[in-house]
C-alpha cells in the first residue's frame, strides 16, 4: 500500500511539474512577443530611421544645359517665435557644441522647405517674405518674365544635384557657414561670391540692417569690415531658424570671366597681401630664372603662371574664395537657394530681390566700381584676350576645373574647341 501511494504521488508530481512548465513556456512566449513588438514599433518611430526632406536638399532629376536658364519662385517666409540664440566660439562648429557627434547631413534634414508661390502681391512693409506668384504680376510683364527664369533655373539646379549629389564634411561646412550673410531685418541670407558684385551686395546689407543710410557712401574697406554677421556667427538653433525661414539667394558669373576678373584685380594692380601671400609663391615655383626684386615683392605674376598655379595638384599656396568655383563656396545642393541670380542681369534681378524681400523702394543694389575704377570691367572679349595667352590644353584644363559652375549654373561654353 505505502508503495502504491508513493506512486501515485510521484506521478502527481510529475504531472504538476509538466503543467508548470508548459505555463512557464506560455508565459515566456507572451512575454517574448509583447518585447518584440514592442521593439519594431520604437524602431519604426526611431527619429533616425525616417527620411525627412531638408530645408537645403534638392536632389531629382537629371542634366540639361544652355545658355541662359535661371529661375527663382516666390516663397512665403514663415513668422517665428522669440527662440534662444546660442553664440559659440568662432572655432567650435555649432553642431559640435550642441549636437555632439551628430552628422553634419542630420543638420541639414530638420525640416521641409518652405512653400512658395502663394499669389500675394508685394508689400514694402511686410515683415514677411513678400511671396507672389509669377501668375500674380501680370501688370509686371518684364517681373514674370525673371520669375520664369528662375523656375527653369531652379529646375536645373534640382536635376544638376541629383546628378553630382556628395556629403559635405565639417570643415566645408564650417566654410559654407562663414560664407553666408546675415540680414535680419529683412530675413535675408545672402552667400558671397566675391567677383560677383559682393561688395556692393555687402552695402545694401548694410543699409537694409540700418547701419547706412546711402550704400553709395560705403568704403570698400568698411564693406568688408566684418560689421556683417555670417551664418557660422549663430548657435545651431539659429543657424537652423534662419536657414529655414530666412530668403537665401546667390548670384554667379561666367566662370572664366570672374577667374580673370579675380586676377586682374589682385595681380595686375598693387595688391601687398596678394603679392606676398600668392605672387611670391607663384613666381618662385614657376619662373625661370626669377629675378629676385620679383621673388621678394611677389609683383608681376604673369597670367601664364596663375594658370599654372590653378591647375597643379600641388600648389605652393591655398586656394582662395577670389577664384573657387562657386558651387564650393555656396553649395547649392545643400542650401535650397531661392534665388539664383546673374551677374549678367545683376540690376534687373538684384532689383527683383529687394522688392520680395520688402526692401524699401528706394534701396537698390549699387552699380559702381570701386577698387581699380580706372580698369575696364572684365568682358567676354577681355577674358578671351587673356586665354589666348595660354596652350590649348590649358584652356580645357581650366574648362575643367570650373565645369559644374558650368553645368550648374547653365553657361555655355567659352570656346568652340573645349570637351
Amino acid at each position: 500500500m505505502a508503495w502504491e501511494g508513493m506512486k501515485r504521488r510521484m506521478a502527481l508530481d510529475s504531472l504538476v511539474g509538466r503543467r508548470w512548465r508548459l505555463s512557464c513556456f506560455f508565459w515566456f512566449l507572451l512575454l517574448f512577443g509583447a518585447g518584440s513588438l514592442l521593439f519594431f514599433i520604437q524602431q519604426q518611430d526611431a527619429p533616425g530611421t525616417v527620411p525627412q526632406q531638408g530645408y537645403g536638399i534638392q536632389l531629382q532629376g537629371t542634366l540639361q544645359q544652355s545658355r541662359e536658364t535661371f529661375s527663382t519662385q516666390d516663397k512665403e517666409r514663415v513668422k517665428s517665435d522669440i527662440y534662444q540664440e546660442h553664440q559659440t566660439a568662432d572655432d567650435v562648429l555649432p553642431w559640435e557644441r550642441d549636437m555632439g557627434s551628430q552628422s553634419v547631413s542630420k543638420l541639414l534634414k530638420t525640416s521641409p522647405p518652405i512653400q512658395r508661390f502663394n499669389n500675394k502681391t508685394p508689400t514694402s512693409s511686410s515683415s514677411t517674405w513678400s511671396s507672389w506668384s509669377c501668375s500674380g504680376l501680370s501688370s509686371l510683364q518684364h517681373w514674370r518674365e525673371l520669375c520664369s527664369i528662375q523656375e527653369q533655373r531652379q529646375q536645373l539646379m534640382k536635376k544638376m544635384c541629383a546628378k553630382y549629389k556628395s556629403s559635405i564634411s565639417k570643415t566645408v561646412m564650417s566654410q559654407l557657414l562663414n560664407n553666408i550673410y546675415v540680414e535680419d531685418k529683412s530675413k535675408l541670407l545672402y552667400c558671397q561670391v566675391p567677383k560677383v558684385g559682393c561688395s556692393n551686395w555687402k552695402r545694401t546689407l548694410m543699409v537694409l540692417g540700418g547701419q547706412a543710410s546711402d550704400p553709395q557712401g560705403i568704403l570698400h574697406e568698411v564693406a568688408h569690415s566684418g560689421r556683417l554677421k555670417t551664418l557660422k556667427s549663430f548657435g545651431q538653433q539659429g543657424i537652423e531658424w534662419r536657414l529655414k525661414t530666412y530668403t537665401k539667394v546667390m548670384f554667379v558669373r561666367e566662370p572664366l570671366e570672374r577667374m580673370v576678373s579675380a586676377y586682374r584685380d589682385k595681380f595686375e594692380n598693387p595688391n601687398e597681401y596678394y603679392h606676398t601671400l600668392f605672387g611670391k609663391p607663384i613666381i618662385s615655383k614657376y619662373r625661370v630664372n626669377a629675378s629676385r626684386s620679383a621673388l621678394d615683392s611677389g609683383d608681376g605674376v604673369t597670367f601664364q603662371e596663375f594658370v599654372q598655379y590653378l591647375l597643379d595638384v600641388h600648389r605652393p599656396v591655398g586656394m582662395d574664395i577670389h577664384w573657387e568655383t562657386a558651387n564650393q563656396l555656396c553649395n547649392p545642393c545643400h542650401i535650397d537657394y531661392d534665388f539664383i541670380g546673374k551677374f549678367e542681369n545683376m540690376d534687373d534681378e538684384s532689383n527683383l530681390v529687394l522688392r520680395l524681400v520688402g526692401a524699401p523702394p528706394n534701396v537698390t543694389l549699387p552699380t559702381f566700381k570701386d577698387r581699380n575704377p580706372a580698369d575696364k570691367r572684365t568682358s567676354s572679349e577681355i577674358t578671351q584676350k587673356y586665354f589666348a595667352q595660354v596652350s590649348t590644353a590649358q584652356r580645357q584644363r581650366v574648362y575643367d576645373f570650373y565645369y559644374k559652375d558650368y553645368l550648374m549654373f547653365n553657361y555655355s561654353k567659352p570656346f568652340q574647341d573645349l570637351d
